[in-house]
């Protein structure tokens, strides 16, 4: 275990950096989505394709991370990762079609791949366990200061520089943060950590574990439904439901990100606590959903009205599903700590594309059907809601006895 106050700051730090930016490129799309849409001549489900085309890379790459940081440490494969991400986000910048946007975009995802299940996994093995869900909690604060950082500020940016440019500068910083990582991460040390056994374990103990199996659904539509709407479709609703302007629904981006940097920052300050006086992940997840549902009907029934704030409520009351990736990496040994928790991602990041472009399929339909946008937006996203409570109900059966 890491002893010294200061080198666990540190490594926090240096890690919460590579975990902002591979957010902020994750959500940088919702703000700019009419400035593509117009010069792409994109449709909905084209605009749902590219922004989860980051989820495809990411998603794709999980299972092998996992052998990988478990055999050869975060410091290791989270530097060599970030080189596909500095020349994707160039690619990206360069782009003079979408077919070249949603590859360069893939391959973003690829390259930040290992930028949440590294550190993860150090932490692991690193950090008490106590430690380890304000760890998680705290470096998805980081996440939505990468959020925040993809609104407002790329908004006021965007007629100064252009969005081309933008993506040059995080690659810049991309490259900043693979050095940081060479300099201060510890290397992975496999005696030291009695890991030597780390391989042993098999992707099939995960996969046919009880409590995982259950999770599977949550994670897949619940959890990758609610980054799909946090990093994508909250945007568009904002514009083409409420009639927000382009600033304003930046402006609600920023104020719902804002809201979620500052809850992750409390959830993880006092979810130790919470644990010490017997409350523990399983209780908070049961009762806890059911609240982000109702959040997420209201939405839907109030349509135009539905603005930031709506929105702002929804993020803000789906914090319990966080808890979902450290439970499912505490319920296993440290050996599988880097297959367990990437397997996890497997069904989070899957599940954030399926939703992002599914959302955009279904508008898009119902649009040729005939129904006006905002009842196809409507339709949509009750989809999703009916999907969320059928998930919420396959966890509690297969946990209800815990």
């Amino acid at each position: 275990m890491i002893n010294k106050v200061n080198k666990s700051i540190i490594i926090f730090c240096v890690f919460a950096f590579g975990f902002f930016l591979s957010n902020l490129l994750r959500s940088i799309t919702a703000t700019l989505t009419p400035i593509l849409t117009l010069e792409f001549e994109l449709s909905a489900g084209n605009l749902g394709l590219l922004a989860g085309g980051y989820f495809i890379g990411f998603s794709i790459m999980q299972i092998p991370l996992g052998f990988l940081l478990d055999r050869h440490g975060p410091k290791k494969i989270i530097s060599s990762f970030l080189l596909i991400a500095v020349v994707a986000t160039i690619s990206f910048a360069i782009a003079k079609s979408f077919s070249g946007l949603l590859i360069s975009r893939i391959f973003i995802g690829v390259g930040v791949s290992a930028c949440m299940m590294g550190p993860l996994t150090g932490y692991r093995v690193w950090f008490a366990e106590k430690y380890q869900q304000r760890a998680n909690s705290w470096m998805l604060m980081f996440a939505n200061l990468g959020f925040v950082s993809s609104t407002l500020p790329v908004q006021l940016l965007l007629p100064v520089i252009g969005w081309r440019w933008i993506f040059i500068l995080i690659s810049i910083l991309i490259l900043i943060s693979i050095i940081l990582i060479l300099l201060f991460i510890p290397s992975w040390n496999l005696k030291d950590e009695k890991n030597n056994e780390t391989n042993k374990g098999k992707l099939s103990e995960i996969w046919t574990n009880k409590f995982f199996i259950s999770c599977i659904p949550l994670g897949f539509f619940n959890y990758g439904g609610v980054m799909a709407i946090q990093t994508l479709w909250a945007g568009p609703w904002m514009l083409n439901v409420a009639g927000y302007s382009e600033l304003q629904s930046a402006t609600g981006l920023f104020l719902i990100n804002i809201t979620m940097l500052f809850a992750y920052f409390i959830w993880g300050y006092i979810l130790p606590k919470i644990s010490e006086i017997g409350i523990d992940t399983m209780k908070l997840i049961k009762i806890g959903l059911p609240i982000s549902y109702i959040s997420l009907l209201i939405i839907i029934l109030a349509g135009q009205a539905a603005g930031a704030i709506y929105f702002t409520i929804y993020i803000l009351t789906s914090i319990v599903i966080s808890l979902t990736q450290p439970a499912i990496a505490i319920s296993f040994d440290k050996k599988l700590a880097g297959k367990s928790l990437t397997s996890f991602n497997v069904l989070l990041f899957s599940g954030t594309f399926f939703m992002q472009w599914g959302i955009g399929l279904i508008i898009d339909y119902c649009k040729y059907l005939g129904f006006e946008q905002i009842k196809s937006y409507q339709i949509s996203f009750s989809v999703f809601f009916i999907v969320c409570i059928f998930s919420y109900i396959y966890f509690i059966i297969k946990n209800k006895n815990e």
